[in-house]
């Protein structure tokens, strides 16, 4: 962090472990407007804050949240992890993307999905981020390419964009 070559935003000392940087659930959350998904076009989705005295998620439902902590790796490979307490409660908090690229500068939408009705809250503590040394150079981070799908800087969860991968 000295160096630059991890941020974090807001960091506190306080979250950081022996191996790994807690990360909090932020206000905002998404669920897709439709039942069905089509993977090649670009699914709408509505935005709503949690409220103060929490909101209980459903199974059979994704939402899509987002960290508080805005990040960005130039150095290292980001790991995105559930917390063993959120996966004692049965929430899951990514699918498939729990690998970040280097370059990658913004918050982490997290696809979030439970085993059985949950209260969650804003602020909560939701993941840890671990970081992986990368030997030699990268020849080209996230944010300088140019397919990038999700470099575009946001405080909201971000829907999927696998239709771009369609044209």
């Amino acid at each position: 962090m000295k160096r630059g070559t991890i941020v974090i935003t807001p960091f506190k000392r306080k979250y950081l472990g022996s191996n790994s940087y807690d990360v909090h659930l932020g206000r905002w959350l998404a669920m897709y407007k439709d039942e069905i998904l089509d993977s090649r076009k670009h699914n709408r989705v509505h935005y709503f804050t949690i409220p103060d005295d929490g909101l209980i998620l459903v199974p059979s439902k994704l939402y899509l949240g987002v960290t508080e902590e805005y990040t960005e790796t130039h150095a290292h490979v980001p790991f995105l992890e559930g917390k063993s307490s959120i996966g004692r409660l049965g929430i899951d908090i990514h699918a498939t993307a729990g690998k970040g690229d280097i370059g990658f500068c913004n918050t982490w939408t997290l696809e979030i999905s439970v085993r059985q009705p949950v209260k969650i809250y804003a602020g909560m503590p939701i993941g840890q981020l671990l970081y992986f040394v990368v030997a030699g150079e990268v020849e080209i981070p996230y944010s300088k390419k140019k397919g990038a799908k999700y470099k575009k800087r946001t405080t909201k969860p971000v829907e999927s964009m696998m239709y771009r991968n369609f044209r």
